[in-house]
């Protein structure tokens, strides 16, 4: 009788089979609180505001508002924009 012989169903390793890992991505520098500003002698200074003095100056922007919701996004990203431009 004849023998059965197996296949393999494993893939040959090649040198295109091999994945690298993939390299992380930069973000953007406002997204954390920080922004970067040119000093008077031309380094560049890193600038860093706290969640709480976002947090506060958004509550001011929604207490001017008469307390209308539905727009702490946009109270959000003014208070870290104000905040920032104020710093540099």
């Amino acid at each position: 009788m004849g023998e059965t012989v197996k296949k393999s169903t494993k893939k040959p390793k090649t040198a295109t089979s091999k994945t690298t890992p993939a390299k992380p991505r930069k973000k953007a520098a406002a997204t954390n609180g920080t922004a970067a500003a040119n000093g008077t002698n031309g380094h560049v200074t890193e600038i860093r505001i706290s969640h709480e003095q976002v947090a506060m100056l958004a509550h001011k922007f929604w207490m001017e508002r008469g307390y209308q919701h539905g727009h702490h996004e946009e109270d959000w990203h003014r208070a870290e924009q104000e905040l920032l431009g104020k710093a540099s």
